[in-house]
């Protein structure tokens, strides 16, 4: 990941000016401790902070046209870059980054050139011949970017928040899937896939089409220059990730350079049940795995720092994106710039516990719509922003765009829960991945049910923290929470305790409209809390009143603590989806 920052239309042009964007850009180099770089045109800036992934020699940013009228910075990565190249040959190419390929779109195809891109980005484009500019941010916001409005009349666009908080008066998170035009005075959104408007499929379910498709959008993601891994927590999304990347590893470039051997990566508290499993899957597809621990102590001393970073006071965000910041920064001290994970799956397949309840089909599929629709806020979010803040960029095979309108064009009664057929949840990615013949893992991990009481991170970190909360924040405080926060009023001691360190950092008003709220249980959107009416009166992100049997567990197992909202999961490292934790690491799916 890089960071970019770009402002347009600024009244000051002196050179005070392009020393203050400098120092704004700075506060990005985190993202991309590479290079920097930045280009100045009368009223306009672009900056750039590189994460060198692809040809760190020659590539980097901002970048350009033939003859240096177009200028843009990016963020991501172009996946099928070289396709769009090969379309492009009466241009130029003066680096060998695949993003080069934008500048020259825009040349030939004006503004509708950005549904050709298949990869995850986010970029502003000067057109220096009319000061026309355009920003896009890809399909389902793996990248992140802000946008800002200053009293002069410019307009910001930032990787991060903390790059352009203090000099807009306003600011949003900028939609995924859109593109800005200066031209047209604002946004549009340019991704409109079948699925956006949650009208209801009917295409066969085909195991071996959906199997092609995630293998394809797994190998487009080891096209990298430099080092990588997967992130494996030994639960279903990231153990089929891997094992993907690891049968297909020695037939691409990266491997020569970097042999064909893949590293994986867990991390959990000492003992963890987790780090066993991944290490299993580990040993099975014959990783190099490289297993970390850390303290509930650790983890507390990283929150302000993980606040800062990820840019949210989201309870269960903050509680996932800990150990991956930890992780992250024993990754990079391998000398790894890049890692493979496994978000995105549960969205897509209704693999939480909630949608064992969903009353049909239908409300199966709006769900996942919805889903998708917000990962941007959650895991998108916590998997750019708690690897980007030590120089390491995540990339997510399951939101690869085909294969989600794939599988989003899959009759949804294929993904529901089925005992009596012996459909649990996520069957259809678990029966794809069913070979007798060349298995990808052993059958007992394909289908290892996602876990409810898992020994998982909860007992001793969740509990630590919520003490630690309730050491710093009084019950006074919390009954006036609404008084003091009226928007997004914090409803437990330790969401308190994080919004004070939030809004330690970002004051603004527009800073806390960009986290997510609202009713939840289970990890769901508002809308599906009606599935039941009992959740209703027990609002709890966590799992424990998904299927009604979360409350006796209770009281037969007092011991037991509940993780809102699955602290570590199946992906590798902390996605939302609700798990019951015991004891340390990644809660396997």
């Amino acid at each position: 990941m890089c960071g970019i920052l770009a402002v347009l239309g600024c009244a000051d042009v002196s050179l005070a000016k392009r020393a203050r964007i400098i120092e704004l850009s700075r506060r990005l180099r985190h993202r991309g401790p590479d290079w920097s770089g930045i280009h100045c045109f009368q009223d306009c800036y672009l900056a750039h902070q590189r994460l060198a992934i692809m040809d760190p020699a020659s590539g980097d940013q901002p970048l350009y046209n033939e003859d240096k009228t177009v200028v843009v910075t990016v963020n991501g990565e172009i996946y099928n870059h070289e396709e769009l190249k090969a379309k492009l040959q009466s241009h130029k190419f003066r680096t060998g980054s695949d993003c080069e390929v934008i500048a020259h779109l825009y040349e030939e195809h004006g503004e509708e050139f950005v549904d050709m891109l298949d990869g995850m980005f986010s970029f502003v484009l000067l057109d220096t011949r009319d000061k026309s500019f355009i920003a896009a941010r890809d399909a389902i916001g793996i990248t992140p970017l802000y946008l800002g409005w200053g009293l002069d009349g410019s307009v910001w666009f930032s990787s991060e928040m903390k790059a352009l908080s203090d000099d807009c008066e306003r600011f949003i998170s900028f939609p995924p899937g859109h593109i800005y035009s200066s031209k047209a005075g604002g946004l549009r959104r340019w991704y409109n896939p079948p699925w956006y408007s949650e009208s209801i499929p009917s295409t066969p379910y085909d195991p071996l089409a959906l199997r092609e498709a995630f293998e394809k959008a797994v190998i487009k993601r080891l096209m990298t220059d430099v080092p990588f891994g997967v992130l494996l927590s030994g639960g279903l999304d990231s153990s089929l990730v891997a094992a993907v990347a690891s049968r297909h590893l020695a037939e691409t470039k990266v491997a020569k350079q970097w042999g064909s051997q893949l590293h994986t990566f867990c991390i959990g508290l000492e003992g963890s049940p987790d780090l066993r499993a991944a290490k299993e899957v580990a040993d099975y597809l014959g990783t190099l795995h490289h297993e970390f621990h850390f303290t509930v102590q650790e983890g507390i001393d990283a929150l302000e720092e993980v606040i800062y970073h990820t840019e949210t006071y989201d309870v269960t965000t903050i509680r996932a994106s800990t150990p991956m910041f930890l992780m992250s920064r024993k990754i990079k001290s391998l000398g790894v710039k890049m890692v493979l994970s496994g978000e995105g799956s549960d969205e897509i397949f209704g693999g939480y516990l909630y949608f064992h309840k969903a009353p049909n089909k239908e409300e199966f599929h709006r769900e996942t719509c919805r889903k998708i629709k917000a990962l941007h806020l959650y895991d998108c979010l916590r998997a750019n922003k708690a690897t980007s803040a030590w120089g390491v960029e995540a990339r997510v095979p399951f939101l690869d765009k085909s294969f989600i309108n794939l599988a989003m064009d899959l009759d949804p009664e294929w993904k529901m829960v089925k005992r009596d057929l012996g459909r649990i949840e996520k069957w259809v990615i678990r029966n794809a991945f069913d070979d007798d013949k060349q298995p990808y893992l052993p059958k007992h991990i394909l289908y290892r049910q996602k876990e409810q009481f898992s020994d998982g991170v909860g007992y001793s970190w969740i509990d630590g923290l919520k003490d630690y909360a309730s050491q710093h924040v009084s019950d006074a405080m919390l009954m006036n929470a609404s008084f003091v926060y009226p928007e997004n009023t914090p409803t437990t001691k330790e969401g308190y305790f994080y919004r004070t360190i939030f809004e330690k950092f970002f004051p603004k008003n527009a800073a806390r409209s960009t986290v997510p709220g609202g009713p939840s249980v289970a990890c769901s959107t508002a809308k599906a809390v009606e599935w039941d009416a009992a959740w209703s009166k027990n609002l709890d992100p966590s799992g424990r009143a998904a299927l009604g049997v979360h409350d006796a567990a209770y009281e037969d197992a007092p011991e037991k603590t509940t993780v809102p909202a699955n602290p570590i999961a199946a992906n590798g490292f902390a996605v939302t989806g609700a798990v019951e934790f015991t004891a340390a690491s990644p809660a396997s799916a």
